[in-house]
């Protein structure tokens, strides 16, 4: 009888073996596959402190760095089309060096590439451990969506002009360095007001706004973008200011009289069939969308927002932006007597191509003259400056390659 009990007791305790280490695959079978994995803190990704295993499993969970909303998908995805094709002969040079695909994967740990033109997938892939039901950082591309939102907005008829002055919706600035600020000026990074953008920098200003973000009082940034001082008059000066896309949200939830994340689904995330939703980071529980940085996505739902940018902001038979806005959006600017290289929140590159741009290498890509869309995910060990092969190399290599 002992032994008969000793072998059950054996067959019992085998079983929840096998079971807890089951748990997490269980758990998680029907809800995202990366839910329980290891990650960092916040101010470690920002002061470039991870080491590369918690890094990307932090990339891909920054979800559980804040409080977030959801930015809900529509009833129906929208099928990407498939024509793929080798990129076995890719390659160029930069620097005095020759690099091919698998260089630029390597040496700048791009995490995930997808390339589409006209309309169809022409390279996908997956690195690090990420697939397609992965969802990423945005980073600084998510810059970009809010920028796009304030263009619906105008569409909507909620804003009257892109050159309103940003007090007309936020009352709040009024007598700050930013009462006599337009819509635009912010837009462009014209602002005038003092802002100190590095991030490293513990003392800086963008962390200064990482440590009211961490503080999760509502309405901190805010707070600290209006006690800013004023370094110029507006429009005369260009400084890239991490802080102002803040400004830009609160513009648009004051518009829209709705949270921002809830008018990007309705404007973009539904309509565009995206695979999955969205989360946002909130400056405090229940409170405004971190509208600089915070989103996480899948790469094939960033790609659907290249497309979106491609087709000049028409989504079917809607038009969602006004027309010319992309070609105002994605062009360099004159401020101060100086053309610079920088739109409404969209980065000019090569040509008539732009991108939104995130740090640690983060990209969507827009390439009007070939159709052409890349979205890239990456995980570069700093901030800033740490990426192996020139990125706006590759994206205009790649802009050549694809003009065959």
């Amino acid at each position: 009888m002992k032994g008969l009990h000793k072998l059950r007791w054996r067959q019992l305790a085998v079983l929840l073996s096998v079971c807890l280490l089951q748990a997490p695959a269980l758990l998680y079978a029907d809800g995202y596959r990366h839910a329980d994995e290891p990650i960092g803190t916040v101010r470690q990704v920002y002061d470039g402190r991870l080491y590369p295993d918690i890094q990307v499993n932090t990339f891909r969970n920054i979800d559980r760095l804040f409080p977030t909303r959801t930015v809900r998908r529509g009833p129906t995805a929208s099928p990407l089309r498939q024509h793929a094709m080798s990129m076995d002969d890719f390659a160029f040079e930069t620097g005095g060096k020759r690099y091919d695909l698998y260089d630029v994967l390597s040496l700048n740990r791009v995490s995930g590439l997808l390339i589409i033109q006209d309309g169809a997938i022409r390279f996908e892939k997956y690195l690090l451990g990420n697939d397609e039901t992965t969802r990423w950082m945005s980073m600084s591309v998510v810059k970009s969506m809010t920028g796009v939102l304030v263009g619906a907005a105008i569409q909507d008829g909620l804003i009257e002009s892109i050159d309103d002055p940003i007090v007309r919706y936020l009352s709040r600035f009024a007598g700050t360095a930013y009462d006599g600020v337009t819509i635009r000026q912010l837009l462009m990074m014209a602002s005038g007001v003092a802002w100190d953008e590095t991030y490293t920098d513990p003392a800086s200003d963008r962390r200064r706004m990482l440590e009211a973000q961490i503080e999760q009082h509502p309405d901190a940034i805010l707070d600290l973008m209006a006690s800013l001082p004023r370094a110029a008059e507006p429009g005369t000066r260009w400084n890239y200011s991490t802080g102002e896309t803040h400004i830009v949200g609160a513009l648009v939830q004051a518009a829209t009289g709705r949270p921002v994340a809830d008018y990007l689904s309705e404007k973009l995330w539904a309509p565009l069939g995206m695979d999955s939703d969205a989360t946002w980071w909130l400056d405090s529980p229940g409170g405004l969308e971190v509208a600089s940085s915070g989103l996480s996505a899948t790469l094939r739902d960033y790609a659907r927002f290249g497309l979106f940018l491609l087709n000049d902001g028409v989504i079917g038979d809607q038009r969602v932006l006004p027309e010319g806005w992309m070609e105002q959006a994605s062009r360099p600017k004159v401020i101060g007597r100086e053309e610079i290289d920088y739109g409404y929140l969209l980065w000019p590159l090569h040509s008539r191509s732009y991108a939104a741009i995130g740090i640690f290498g983060q990209f969507v890509f827009v390439d009007p003259d070939r159709k052409l869309v890349v979205a890239m995910w990456s995980a570069q060990p700093k901030p800033g400056g740490r990426e192996g092969v020139d990125e706006y190399a590759f994206l205009e290599a790649l802009s050549s390659y694809f003009d065959k």
